[in-house]
């Protein structure tokens, strides 16, 4: 028999009462089988009704091993969950089964985890599901030719578009060319066709372009680059048709938008991959005003599956305008605090750019070599000035929002932290949980900062292993001293700074257990990426997934463990994750999720497996996929 998902009926039961004060369940509080207490007084509410029916278990989940995330009651046998969509209790099967009603549904996990949802402390769930529409390069390298007959591809199989209609293409991989190429638009141009072309970088930093593209967004020599972004010139000084950062927004102003109707129907297909998953809770990493209006229309047609907290991404305007950017927030927040599911208290902010060559964008605060060991004059792209981002982060704390900076480089996550710290000389500690994302490459200095300033790390430890980008766009323009300090997650750890998870979906394909297992062993198929220096316990990663990331999204006191009166944010996987070799842990499957008690991923289904594998699949060499990039229970 396969997985057991029967909802079979349990046609008599004891009085869930009289097991709730088995399990220590009172009338005004809920207890875990231990006996301690959850957070909050909501927690008794699972047992309250006017009928027995209403005061039992609308699921019970056994046959597992129940990782409830707490150190003081690690692991149990079964969960029950309410009819209010939270925990009731966590305990002996025994003593869980006796909480079942006459319409109870039994979930049989067959020997694998049950664990609180993963929470994806930064990704991109909207901007998966709108990539499916075009066609995609697979973030494959290529040679000059291969990638024409493959761009050529495309071209006839929409023949239909021509001569105007633009070719976007998606997983564009910026440094899967051969050393040495130049990125022109020379080599666009030299394809059969007039039609504008865009290739849009998998790391989410880069567009190249050919020349009618450069045309239909007027383009010229004397276009000045945008704050935040830089036009590359050839040797001529004309425009080559590379656009980093917010150059890339030029192009994307002239590209005609997609259906609506098509757009909203893949990004709800994105969330239901990200239910397959197993993820619950989501933050979206740079939320726009035309993102929220998406949310708004998923959630109107019922297909809003997750928490999602929208980070509200400041441009440079706002940032070095404090009060406007407030203003801002505060004008979203209020716009669009009704839509159920969004939860609304953080604002994002780009402080630099990548570190790979050839971009070389992200701030350093020692020079970029030259490839050959000697340095140069290029320390990267500092977008925002400590002064400036200090300024924004003691306003917007004040008001009680939380700062999400994404920080590559050693120069920006220091700008990050000195922003931070301003905020605490301006406002005191107000607990806001400001936090820093990706963190490549930190400074052993600033490790100690983190914790004295409750700032969290957000990491994306997937990328922390040997590939084309960490060696080969790396390694040579670093240097092996640098090299060496890459993704520092146990450094951080050690210095007792608050850990979160992250997969940066859909810069990486999405693998939730793929991310969980590389923070451990570090170990891709070119080999390991320090982790004798740097890898973290098998329990580190679990809980950085789950209430690390609840924790810096503030939504520790709804989510993130499983405990009684927290919602029934719950997961049950095909293996037992404590316990299978470290390896095994890729491969994991989500059998089943429940979002607030609601059954929003079931492998059981019809269709759902084709579903899960429906967006692009992890490819056999993991080197080839590495890029870069109301009631919500919201906590301060």
């Amino acid at each position: 028999m396969g997985f057991d998902l029967a909802r079979r009926r349990l046609l008599s039961a004891v009085g869930a009462a009289g097991v709730a004060g088995a399990l220590g369940l009172g009338a005004s509080d809920a207890f875990a089988a231990s006996g301690r207490p959850s957070s909050g007084s909501r927690g008794s509410s699972g047992s309250r009704g006017s009928s027995g029916s209403r005061r039992s278990a609308a699921t019970i989940i056994h046959g597992g091993r129940v990782l409830t995330g707490l150190p003081y009651v690690p692991q149990q046998e079964a969960i029950a969950v309410g009819r209010d969509g939270k925990i009731l209790a966590v305990g002996p099967a025994s003593l869980v089964r006796r909480l079942a009603g006459r319409d109870t549904d039994f979930v049989d996990a067959r020997g694998g985890t049950v664990m609180a949802g993963i929470i994806d402390a930064h990704a991109h769930c909207l901007e998966a599901g709108s990539r499916t529409l075009n066609p995609s390069l697979g973030n494959e390298t290529f040679t000059v030719a291969a990638l024409q007959a493959k761009l050529t591809e495309f071209l006839n199989a929409s023949k239909d578009q021509e001569p105007d209609g633009w070719l976007v293409v998606e997983d564009w991989n910026p440094v899967g060319l051969p050393a040495g190429t130049e990125t022109h638009h020379r080599v666009l141009d030299a394809l059969p066709t007039r039609r504008p072309i865009a290739l849009r970088g998998s790391d989410a930093h880069n567009t190249w372009v050919n020349q009618r593209a450069l045309e239909l967004a007027k383009i010229t020599s004397s276009t000045p680059d945008p704050a935040g972004g830089r036009i590359v010139h050839d040797s001529a000084g004309a425009p080559s048709g590379l656009l980093k950062d917010t150059a890339q927004d030029i192009v994307e102003g002239v590209i005609p938008p997609p259906d609506r109707d098509e757009l909203l129907a893949a990004e709800a297909k994105a969330l239901r991959q990200a239910a397959s998953s197993g993820i619950t809770t989501y933050l979206d990493a740079a939320t726009q005003t035309g993102g929220l209006g998406t949310y708004a229309d998923l959630a109107d047609s019922d297909r809003l599956l997750q928490r999602v907290i929208p980070a509200l991404r400041l441009d440079l305007d706002l940032i070095r305008d404090p009060k406007a950017a407030l203003a801002y927030v505060d004008e979203q927040r209020a716009q669009y605090a009704e839509v159920p599911g969004l939860c609304f208290g953080t604002a994002k902010v780009f402080l630099d750019g990548v570190i790979e060559h050839p971009a070389q964008s992200a701030a350093l605060l020692e020079p970029y070599l030259d490839g050959h060991g000697k340095p140069t004059d290029n320390r990267g792209d500092l977008y925002v000035t400590s002064t400036e981002y200090g300024r924004l982060a003691a306003v917007l704390d004040r008001a009680g929002w939380q700062l999400h900076a994404h920080a590559i480089g050693d120069r920006a996550v220091r700008t990050a932290l000195d922003g931070y710290e301003a905020a605490i000389r301006a406002n005191g500690r107000r607990g806001n949980r400001h936090t820093i994302a990706h963190l490549q490459l930190v400074h052993p200095d600033d490790y100690r900062r983190f914790a004295p300033l409750g700032v969290v790390a957000c990491m994306q430890l997937q990328w922390a292993m040997r590939d084309v980008w960490t060696v080969d766009a790396l390694l040579p323009y670093i240097g092996p001293d640098r090299h060496r300090l890459m993704y520092p997650a146990r450094s951080l750890e050690r210095h007792g700074a608050a850990l979160a998870g992250g997969s940066d979906w859909p810069v990486d394909p999405l693998d939730s257990f793929n991310q969980i297992r590389t923070a451990i062993d570090r170990d891709g198929d070119d080999g390991a990426l320090y982790p004798e220096r740097e890898g973290i316990s098998r329990a580190t990663s679990l809980r950085m997934h789950t209430a690390g990331s609840a924790h810096q999204l503030r939504v520790d006191r709804e989510t993130g463990v499983l405990t009684p009166g927290r919602a029934a944010d719950v997961i049950v996987l095909d293996r037992d994750v404590t316990r299978v070799p470290v390896k095994d842990i890729t491969g994991t499957k989500v059998r089943l999720t429940l979002a607030g008690g609601r059954r929003i991923w079931d492998a059981d289904q019809p269709g759902a497996p084709a579903s899960a594998t429906s967006f692009a699949a992890r490819p056999a060499s993991l080197a080839s996929v590495h890029g870069r990039h109301a009631a919500c229970g919201c906590q301060g």
